[in-house]
């Protein structure tokens, strides 16, 4: 009769054990399972207007270029699915600020006051900042030098607002375009003195096509510094999912990695963090 009550006392605890770490285990199951469902089970849509080489561009039927590339480590960190449509700029603006078809912009977009009235940005991950591009021999030494000249630029862009607020609204001789391919074109067929654009897209054109004989002009008086941020829809929660992945790549070398590739020289990842 003892040895049969100490029988049932020992199976009665045993039961018990598992029995909590069943309940445990299961506990955490669900919490990794919910988890799951939102980083595993979702594929984020991201937008982007490809005809910014070398930032984004297409390469026959691809999307290539460093934000891509760039976007690919972020979300590998991250654990999260993920696809990029090619939209267009304003395409991707509508887009993202909806927020129904697509959940983010990657596209070197610039981080604004103006813009975060309507959008979230994750932390900045890439600094830039705008430059002219004229012919060789031009007579165009700064900013000011474009108010009676012909200037391109995309719509929409910072360098729009910049020259915009230079050459006056109402300026007919600030020709505004869909993409910075057409601005490029624009000055390729004589019908404008200047291109104003991000230094990247600036410098990668004129490495690529070293017989047009253009150059850069820097005005860092007029032209400041700016830094690109991934676009959210207002109140987007993948801003909290992404920022410690993007900050992860830049303290790990990773970013660096991507960055020399695309534009052979070290970046100042320093300011990326500091950066508000």
């Amino acid at each position: 009769m003892k040895k049969w009550y100490i029988i049932a006392i020992l199976t009665l605890v045993t039961a018990v054990i598992l029995s909590g770490c069943g309940a445990k285990t299961n506990n955490n199951t669900n919490t990794g399972s919910e988890a799951g469902n939102s980083s595993e089970d979702t594929t984020y849509k991201f937008a982007t207007d490809a005809a910014y080489a070398p930032m984004e561009y297409m390469d026959k039927d691809k999307i290539t270029g460093f934000d891509i590339e760039f976007l690919e480590a972020v979300m590998a960190e991250a654990g999260v699915k993920y696809e990029v449509d090619n939209t267009g700029w304003d395409g991707m603006l509508e887009g993202v600020k909806q927020g129904t078809e697509y959940h983010a912009g990657v596209s070197s977009i610039s981080i604004t006051d103006d813009r975060k009235q309507t959008y979230d940005y994750s932390m900045p991950y890439f600094e830039s900042i705008n430059v002219i591009m004229v012919k060789e021999g031009s007579d165009i030494k700064s900013a000011l030098d474009l108010k009676d000249k012909k200037v391109a630029v995309q719509s929409g862009t910072t360098a729009d607002t910049l020259m915009t607020k230079i050459m006056g609204n109402s300026n007919t001789d600030l020709k505004k375009f869909d993409s910075n391919a057409v601005a490029l074109l624009e000055l390729d067929q004589g019908g404008a003195d200047a291109v104003v654009a991000d230094i990247a897209i600036v410098r990668d054109y004129i490495k690529n096509n070293p017989d047009k004989k253009y150059v850069e002009i820097s005005d860092t008086t007029n032209f400041t510094p700016e830094y690109y941020g991934i676009l959210y829809p207002k109140g987007s929660d993948l801003k909290a999912k992404l920022d410690p992945a993007i900050k992860t790549i830049i303290e790990n070398g990773k970013y660096a990695e991507v960055y020399k590739k695309w534009f052979g020289e070290e970046p100042n990842t320093a300011n990326l963090l500091n950066a508000k």
